[in-house]
């Protein structure tokens, strides 16, 4: 069976052989996850955004469309929550040199608990036939038990964890559980850190986090902070709707 890296390889090519899109600055290398739209992918994109506004906004009278900027103050991610919440605990590997969200881990970890559990009934099922009985294979067979026990002891540990926000728990959880590296089979962990998934940069010259903006992570932002100014310039009664693309 084809892995889905592959899978995404070959409808990558596929697309940049048709003309849709191209990895953006192929000539030095390219970016990783980042694509320019190619002529057709850019007239396919065009198409279907038109489409899109003609039958959303166009044909109802209620419903009008605004372009936001794509940067906002920064007081308005920080009353949105993003600035606080939108974070990921990561954690790199020091020998692969690969990223991964460390809560993932341990679910990857929970998720093969389970697949074993499930095997085992499986297997029982087959023996069994007709007069298998699931839920008491689940309660007494003491293999199935342990891996659903130890499934059940993992999720929790895991949920005090991420409602702490405790990064060394999380990384002290990984350690006890041995996971390791899903590509390079390293447990050579550095320590789990909070990324907040917001693009940062700066506005003029002023550096540091007096400067300091975000490329808008959603388009909703703008359509909220904005809402009387659309309400007053084009005179709509509630229930109205504001649309967007971005």
């Amino acid at each position: 069976m084809a892995q889905p890296t592959d899978a995404f390889k070959k409808l990558i090519a596929h697309c940049k052989e048709y003309g849709f899109i191209y990895q953006s600055s192929e000539i030095y290398d390219g970016l990783s996850a980042v694509y320019d739209y190619g002529p057709y992918g850019s007239l396919l994109k065009n198409n279907i955004k038109e489409y899109w506004w003609k039958s959303m906004v166009q044909m109802h009278e209620n419903i009008v469309g605004i372009d936001a900027a794509i940067f906002m103050h920064p007081k308005t991610w920080k009353a949105s929550g993003h600035v606080d919440a939108f974070n990921d605990p990561l954690i790199d590997n020091k020998d692969s040199k690969k990223r991964y969200r460390a809560d993932q881990l341990i679910e990857g970890y929970m998720e093969k608990l389970e697949q074993k559990a499930d095997k085992e009934i499986d297997k029982a099922r087959k023996r069994f036939g007709d007069s298998f009985d699931e839920k008491m294979y689940r309660e007494t067979n003491p293999r199935v038990k342990g891996y659903l026990d130890e499934h059940e002891r993992v999720r929790l540990r895991l949920a005090e964890v991420m409602t702490n926000s405790d990064l060394e728990g999380m990384k002290a959880l990984i350690e006890e559980l041995q996971i390791a590296d899903p590509e390079s089979g390293s447990r050579n962990w550095t320590e789990v850190r909070q990324f907040n998934l917001m693009f940062s940069t700066q506005l003029g010259n002023i550096a540091g986090e007096e400067g300091k903006l975000y490329l808008r992570p959603e388009t909703a932002q703008g359509i909220f902070v904005n809402f009387l100014n659309v309400q007053k310039t084009t005179r709509q009664k509630l229930p109205f709707g504001i649309a967007q693309i971005g």
